[in-house]
């Protein structure tokens, strides 16, 4: 009986070891099966010379790379824990991550030790270990049950810090066996950060059951890059969010044409963008997937095709393989057919719990009352109801946990590091969708101490604390939060922010930076944005910088990163980098 990813991943090899497992198409790299196979077992054997024991976390901080993948699997094949550490959080952040783990060991890359690393016992680059190259490559054969954990993946929490999801092997093998994966999943492209939970689909999916991952190159994947490795590399399958879904579906919607299948969600999918794609792609197919960390990511699914496209809000639709899903009310009493309920799922995917933190397990993972004895079920917050075709439909969430750009934020995160910011008497974070192309949106209302706030240093300073989707896009300052009353803070009392002013050109703009000008203000939705005007400052998100290099590649005829855009965020700055990438003078 296979009772862990490696036992897994070891079947795999011996059926298929010439077979490509993973490929970095910008280096012009690949390993097979069996390659894969034997540089995991060299790394896994230098992790337990260094006193890895099995259920110990090992840090994995790394570009997205085939060394990336070899480390995963290594930290899994020595009965660890991989602790995946996103290179866009601020070190501060992987260091509390990391200590609160007790992580002894970290794995990393050059370029991203030459940033600077979390402080660990012990650091090990891959790629340059002597240790590593020296090592044998036979498999270290750590025995690994099916309840240990396989990874903990850090989110949002209530309390002021990140929580640990405990995802077990047990879960990764329920989920990568399920049936849905079997005919469109054979070259998936992994665009996704490996710290978060789609990793499950984009790495362990393909390389438990045959495939390929094909790395796209590291950051932000902008539409030229997606459009150009689907044509290239043959993909199959991959998965984007919802936001990021409807800036390509606005953008080339015939990118997806020679994929199979696009797999979105994380939050709120617009059913526009799903008809655009479908009509300009008529034999791909769209599912749209529910799910969590808690889950081992996707939980539930709705398929979309062009003679099927949805008519009305998009689905959560039905559960996958092995999941059972049950709407409850408070008394955890089944809701009568058609009622609202919170959802609630029971099954093989669910995760262990929260890493040191019995008390949020408890709450979250409770006894199931439905099941056998024993058995758990994850208590997701959503409120659902089933339509009369037996899907479940999405009607809103309990708490305050809200989806930013498809990540589940607690506020009270946001609000717990604010507060303790010099100059801050009080703050509220609170979600606003006033109608923007981008949706949702954290704002931050500040109630100054006696000494007065700076908002930049403010915002540099929550910037340096948190992840970017959770830095408030806007900030606004209060004599005093209103109050309900029964002293409860009155959300609809709060102002709108206004909307940031951006410097009027003084002086006379040549047609390029014009030109530059009119796209950033496109972008933003601003009247005017002048040559020195920061877009970030102005409120642009990743997926607006997303949108604006497409439109510069519209244009200009040139393929524009949204790493160009974060290192050059004002007209000025991008008119110098243009100058490098566009054929012909700008």
């Amino acid at each position: 009986m296979v009772t862990s990813i490696q036992q897994r991943f070891a079947a795999q090899v011996g059926s298929t070891p010439d077979a490509v497992a993973v490929s970095a198409p910008r280096e012009g790299t690949a390993l097979t099966y069996r390659q894969l196979d034997e540089r995991a077992n060299r790394l896994a054997h230098r992790l337990l010379s260094l006193g890895v024991r099995p259920g110990d976390p090992v840090a994995v901080l790394m570009e997205r790379s085939p060394d990336l993948i070899v480390a995963l699997l290594a930290t899994v094949k020595a009965g660890a824990a991989c602790l995946p550490l996103h290179s866009a959080y601020p070190k501060a952040r992987m260091q509390q991550i990391t200590d609160r783990a007790g992580a002894r060991v970290l794995l990393t890359d050059a370029v991203l030790r030459e940033r600077g690393l979390p402080r660990t016992e012990a650091v090990v680059e891959p790629a340059s270990d002597a240790a590593v190259a020296a090592s044998p490559a036979t498999d270290p054969a750590v025995a690994c049950g099916p309840d240990a954990v396989a990874y903990v993946i850090h989110t949002s929490g209530s309390t002021g810090e990140p929580k640990g999801v405990e995802v077990t092997h047990r879960g990764v093998l329920a989920f990568t066996a399920d049936s849905s994966w079997r005919a469109s999943h054979q070259r998936v492209l992994s665009l996704a950060p490996h710290a978060f939970g789609v990793c499950a689909y984009e790495i362990w999916m393909p390389l438990l059951n045959g495939g390929r991952v094909v790395l796209a190159p590291p950051g932000e994947p902008g539409v030229a890059t997606v459009r150009r490795l689907i044509a290239q590399e043959g993909i199959t399958a991959l998965h984007v969010t919802a936001g990021l879904f409807r800036v390509f579906a606005q953008a080339a919607p015939e990118m997806f044409a020679p994929v199979e299948e696009v797999l979105t969600g994380g939050d709120v999918i617009a059913p526009t963008a799903v008809r655009r794609v479908l009509e300009a792609c008529p034999d791909t197919t769209v599912r749209a997937m529910y799910g969590a960390t808690e889950l081992t990511a996707f939980a539930a699914h709705a398929t979309m095709t062009a003679s099927c496209p949805p008519t009305g809000r998009v689905p959560v639709g039905r559960p996958m393989d092995g999941v059972e899903v049950r709407l409850l009310g408070p008394d955890l009493a089944p809701v009568a057919e058609g009622e609202t309920g919170e959802l609630y799922v029971a099954g093989d995917r669910l995760a262990r719990g929260y890493h040191d933190n019995a008390a949020l397990t408890a709450e979250r993972f409770v006894a199931d009352p439905y099941g056998p004895p024993g058995a758990r079920m994850y208590r997701t917050g959503d409120l659902m109801r089933r339509t009369p075709d037996g899907l479940l439909e999405f009607a809103g969430r309990l708490g305050d946990q809200v989806k930013i750009r498809g990540f589940l934020v607690e506020p009270g995160e946001v609000e717990h590091v604010l507060a303790r910011q010099d100059g801050v008497a009080h703050a509220a974070v609170v979600v606003r969708d006033d109608g923007a192309a981008e949706g949702k949106r954290l704002v931050a209302y500040i109630v100054p101490g006696a000494a007065g706030v700076c908002l930049d240093d403010l915002r540099r300073a929550v910037a340096a604390l948190l992840p970017g989707y959770m830095v408030p896009a806007a900030f606004v300052t209060l004599d005093a939060l209103p109050l309900t009353p029964n002293g409860k803070l009155d959300r609809a009392a709060l102002p709108a922010p206004e909307r940031p002013v951006p410097t009027l050109p003084s002086e006379e703009l040549t047609p390029a930076r014009q030109l530059l000008c009119g796209l950033f203000a496109r972008a933003l939705g601003l009247d005017a944005v002048g040559a020195h005007d920061s877009f970030f400052e102005l409120g642009g998100e990743s997926l607006q910088a997303v949108r604006l290099a497409s439109r510069l590649e519209a244009e200009l005829g040139v393929e524009v990163s949204v790493a160009d855009i974060l290192s050059h965020p004002t007209v000025a700055e991008l008119e110098i980098r243009l100058r490098d990438l566009t054929p012909a003078p700008l």
